[in-house]
């Protein structure tokens, strides 16, 4: 039996179920991928060399992903999810493959922005799947089940690839995609299913602003990724590449206002409700940065937790999180997806405050607690809007829209590992005299004890990021109250179906 997509309840559930799996897994792949390989780098450094420039393994990936969710959303609008999807995966595994057989450290990033192209189709198209399979009604099961792959796999992916790594060899990181990607493969080809649809006459692909948006996007967060990294923000290489990326804009507007199907579509900004949840989930971006990776610092240097134990400090917020949004369709089907995802954001400002008044140095389960209410909380917000946000369009619109807000999410937290990493550091040189950044205190955790100076250091520069994150929080609900509608405009399943 084949899971048909179309906006009602797919006719055969054994068909339906075998095309979830596929979507998890192919979601695991994404997730992990985005940080197993943060515990082999002394490892691939050590066979490979090129120690100075090992960074762009994270951030050539990140910056492929980015730019290219706007691209695939909007061609699995024009052909259809399947053949995107299998595309897709087609590429990020020929990327995985190189990966495992590169020769030096720029192969292995060359190789790495190659599996981030593929990458991008993974995450947006899987999404998109997820609301086509479901109606609007059993669309949380889905999401939620995603919710808590995306957690389980991204929190999982450092202790992984640390086994890998340290049994098996680092190249395994990359060859224990292969199989799990091909049995996705398989049953998306053997199950899904999608009905001929009426024909527009011939798609006609908007190369130039694909080429546009791909070319403006990497400038950009370049710039925010490598600025007060490798070169200080100030300096030629970051106002020659800010330039670029604002001139690049500019040409990405006039090619897009000209294009018969442009890839980002003026509808996408020009609707309320899409523009106020893109913007919302574009601060749910730059929040999450304060706990996903400064957390773990802190852990380990203030309260003189072990890594294993630093990481459970984090990880309890994907034991809430996938709760929440399971059941937070029972408190939007009452009072609305606009006031769901305020009672969350609003909830999620005030635990973000409160992390800075915590007692020094604390135990563990006081950040542990609010990880867990934290998580309870983004649970409340994201998955109403991502669901009601969905239900606005109809198919041929969905695909766009959900790369829409997954690029606006991806975005959020590039700019916030930048912001809040220079906020980190100045708080750092400001208390230790201009002596560390917080990258030099991680690097010697494992030296032994943290001095009590660069302890107290170290709370004060996570303060100031968790009071900037409140700040996100409090933004995205002041745009989703006074740009959002009260109530979604939601398609019907029958009006979505024409």
């Amino acid at each position: 039996m084949r899971a048909s997509v179309t906006g009602e309840p797919s006719p055969g559930t054994r068909g339906r179920g075998a095309v979830v799996a596929a979507l998890m897994l192919a979601m695991a792949l994404a997730a992990l991928d985005s940080t197993i390989v943060s515990t082999a780098v002394p490892q691939i450094v050590g066979d490979l060399g090129g120690f100075s420039v090992f960074s762009w393994l994270f951030s050539g990936y990140l910056l492929a992903v980015t730019v290219t969710l706007p691209v695939y959303g909007r061609l699995s609008d024009t052909f259809g999810r399947k053949p995107v999807l299998i595309a897709g995966a087609s590429v990020f595994l020929l990327g995985s493959l190189l990966c495992a057989m590169a020769w030096n450290m720029g192969a292995l990033i060359a190789f790495r922005i190659l599996q981030g192209l593929g990458g991008g189709a993974l995450q947006g198209t899987v999404q998109t799947l997820a609301a086509d399979l479901y109606p609007l009604k059993e669309r949380p099961k889905i999401q939620s089940k995603l919710s808590t792959v995306w957690a389980v796999s991204a929190v999982a992916g450092p202790g992984v690839g640390g086994v890998l790594a340290a049994y098996a060899g680092w190249r395994w990181i990359f060859l224990v995609n292969l199989p799990i990607g091909a049995v996705a493969l398989w049953l998306v080809v053997r199950h899904l299913h999608e009905p001929q649809r009426e024909s527009r006459g011939r798609a006609r692909i908007d190369w130039a602003g694909a080429l546009a948006v791909f070319a403006c996007g990497g400038v950009l967060l370049t710039a925010l990724v490598q600025g007060g990294v490798a070169w200080p923000w100030l300096s030629s290489p970051s106002i020659a590449l800010f330039a670029t990326g604002l001139a690049l804009v500019g040409v990405v507007v006039r090619v897009e206002r000209r294009a018969a199907e442009p890839i980002i579509p003026g509808w996408v900004w020009r609707r309320r409700t899409i523009a106020a949840v893109n913007l919302a989930l574009g601060a749910m971006g730059l929040l999450m940065v304060a706990p996903s990776v400064f957390l773990p610092t802190y852990a380990q240097s203030v309260l003189g937790l072990a890594p294993v134990a630093a990481g459970f400090v984090l990880s309890v917020w994907t034991l809430s999180w996938p709760v929440s949004a399971a059941l937070s369709q029972h408190v939007y089907g009452r009072i609305g997806f606009r006031n769901t995802a305020l009672i969350g954001i609003g909830a999620a400002a005030l635990i973000l405050f409160a992390f800075p008044f915590l007692p020094y140095p604390g135990e563990a389960w006081q950040p542990a607690l609010l990880m867990l209410l934290l998580g309870a909380a983004l649970g409340l917000f994201q998955l109403p809007l991502i669901v009601g946000v969905q239900s606005t369009v109809g198919w041929a619109e969905r695909g766009t829209t959900t790369a829409s807000v997954l690029f606006c999410r991806q975005t959020g937290q590039t700019i916030g590992a930048s912001v809040f990493g220079a906020v980190a550091n100045g708080v750092l040189a400001a208390r230790l005299g201009g002596a560390g950044d917080l990258d030099s205190v991680t690097r010697g955790l494992d030296g032994g004890e943290v001095p009590e100076a660069t302890r107290r250091a170290v709370a004060d520069a996570v303060h100031a990021v968790y009071m900037g994150a409140g700040c996100a929080a409090a933004l995205a609900f002041g745009v989703l109250l006074l740009l959002a509608p009260r109530r979604f405009p939601v398609l019907n399943d029958a009006k979505d179906l024409s």
